[in-house]
């Protein structure tokens, strides 16, 4: 199963999301893809406010998340693995894939976030598997 096919389907299957990214910490994206043409959108749903484009976000926040993993080292807390931020027109789910890559979701505020999360935590291996 390529990159590709793992983020849309969690894009997909997740209920409102818009995009999906695999990226290094350094902000390169390896993969990223939009919700399919197929998938129902109905009102504000289909209003993505990235434009597709979950990369931008992943660079932006990536920068706060490398202050976060400083900060989790610092108190022994161990590894970051997750983080989900939600703003007003679009919550984002980083996730940790390994000490390099994270993998960014964007959905609706009004998706389903348990879902995606769980779609992300089922996923991850497959995806360690194509690296």
């Amino acid at each position: 199963m390529s990159f590709n096919s793992i983020l849309q389907e969690i894009v997909d299957q997740c209920g409102g999301g818009f995009s999906a990214s695999l990226m290094g910490l350094d902000g390169i994206a390896i993969e990223e893809v939009r919700r399919g043409p197929d998938v129902v959108t109905t009102g504000r749903m289909s209003d993505d406010p990235l434009h597709g484009d979950v990369t931008d976000a992943g660079i932006e926040f990536g920068r706060i998340l490398n202050d976060m993993i400083k900060a989790s080292e610092a108190l022994g807390a161990g590894a970051l693995r997750e983080t989900v931020v939600c703003l007003t027109r679009v919550n984002l789910v980083l996730h940790a894939v390994d000490d390099e890559l994270i993998l960014v979701l964007s959905l609706h505020p009004d998706g389903n976030l348990g879902k995606a999360r769980y779609l992300i935590r089922r996923s991850i291996s497959a995806i360690r598997a194509e690296l």
